[in-house]
């Protein structure tokens, strides 16, 4: 750990202050990809910061190997209390995902199970840039920008095709196709997880801990708040809320990517995972209710850098992996099963011995999307994924 910074206190503080201002989530929107019959659909994607446990989000419960590589990570079975959400016998989303499972029901969702992007890398700033430029290297620009290039040029005195909310501009987006930008107010008052998360810091230290803690009380703040109780909602949730908004204006944009953090769970991974999957289910679903009939046009491809170790840590937590899982969902979208050539979890199954072996290209996914459900030319979909000619575009994602 020598090539990392030596943090003091007032370091320690600023930078949580710095996450209070910018919080786990940001919004990028842009203006329809194409004209005519398919210019009226809605893209969303959804990038998961941190890396998300595939196999924690859609449990392979009816794999033999499951619950003794899980360990005390693994989860009841559906139909047992608190048990996974049952789709077809095999696989079960985690319990927290109550709208995902309502969506998969009646065939707006699409789970598709070990799968990766193009890259091995298990560093989260690295394999994010990959994931975000498309290719198995960082480039300057974002697979959505070079698509969104394809598109025809902006009237004169027209916005620019793309605009992002937030304080900074995703990777994704980032390109030749100009992108405007926007930033909400700063908040005034940090929100209450901050606070909680300075006391978990800071309790055991002889100077500061004692003094935080009585701080806030002081303040009105709860010993149950203090402990980390899953926040309140907002933050994802509004911001999934408001890009519907924007996404169902009538001269507004069609595309967006938005982004939520929280998916590191290198400890106590049960209890972490609970929160911020309840906040990317009832976010989805908060986006969903703004777009009221323009779900039927929509697709939305929630993706993570990579997936997690197959088995526990001593923490109870997971560490870097490969494989993992990402969820395609909207009335567009032909779902309603769980696509995956599962490789299987036995020790011989497992990539390096030690994650979900990626079975499937990310890539293959979002160039069906782009194809199919933004009806971008052959020519349109190579230039946004430059060199992966030998990667077939996924067929029949979209009704």
């Amino acid at each position: 750990m020598s090539h990392l910074p030596n943090i003091g206190r007032r370091g320690l503080l600023l930078g949580l202050s710095a996450l209070a201002a910018t919080r786990n989530a940001r919004l990028a929107v842009a203006s329809p990809p194409v004209m005519g019959q398919a210019g009226d659909r809605r893209f969303v994607v959804v990038i998961q910061r941190g890396a998300m446990d595939g196999l924690a989000a859609l449990a392979p419960y009816g794999d033999a190997q499951y619950r003794e590589l899980r360990g005390p990570l693994a989860l009841p079975e559906p139909g047992q209390e608190d048990g996974l959400l049952d789709c077809g016998g095999f696989f079960g989303l985690a319990p927290q995902l109550q709208n995902f499972h309502r969506f998969f029901a009646e065939g707006s969702l699409l789970p598709v199970h070990a799968i990766a992007g193009p890259y091995r890398n298990r560093s989260h700033f690295e394999a994010q840039d990959m994931l975000e430029s498309g290719a198995p290297e960082r480039l300057a620009s974002g697979w959505l920008n070079r698509a969104l290039e394809a598109t025809p040029p902006v009237p004169q005195g027209q916005p620019e095709r793309g605009l992002a909310v937030g304080y900074d501009l995703p990777l994704l987006l980032r390109g030749a196709q100009p992108v405007g930008m926007w930033a909400p107010p700063r908040p005034v008052r940090p929100p209450p997880e901050l606070y909680a998360r300075i006391a978990d810091l800071l309790h055991a230290d002889p100077l500061l801990g004692k003094a935080v803690q009585e701080g806030l009380r002081g303040r009105g703040f709860a010993a149950d708040a203090l402990m980390g109780e899953p926040r309140a909602k907002g933050g994802f949730v509004s911001l999934a809320a408001s890009a519907g908004k924007l996404l169902t204006a009538p001269n507004g944009p069609r595309v967006a990517a938005l982004e939520i953090g929280g998916w590191d769970t290198h400890a106590n991974q049960n209890y972490a995972l609970s929160r911020v999957l309840k906040q990317l289910d009832e976010g989805i679903a908060a986006l969903r209710g703004q777009l009221g009939a323009a779900w039927a046009q929509t697709a939305i491809l929630v993706m993570t850098e990579f997936g997690r170790t197959a088995r526990a840590n001593g923490s109870q937590g997971t560490d870097h992996g490969t494989g993992g899982v990402a969820f395609l969902m909207g009335g567009a979208v032909q779902g309603g099963k769980v696509l995956a050539d599962w490789p299987g979890l036995a020790d011989g199954q497992l990539f390096e011995k030690r994650d979900l072996a990626p079975t499937r290209d990310l890539r293959a996914i979002t160039k069906g999307l782009l194809r199919d459900h933004l009806g971008l030319s052959d020519a349109a979909v190579a230039a946004a994924f430059p060199n992966a000619d030998g990667v077939v575009a996924e067929n029949r994602l979209i009704r």
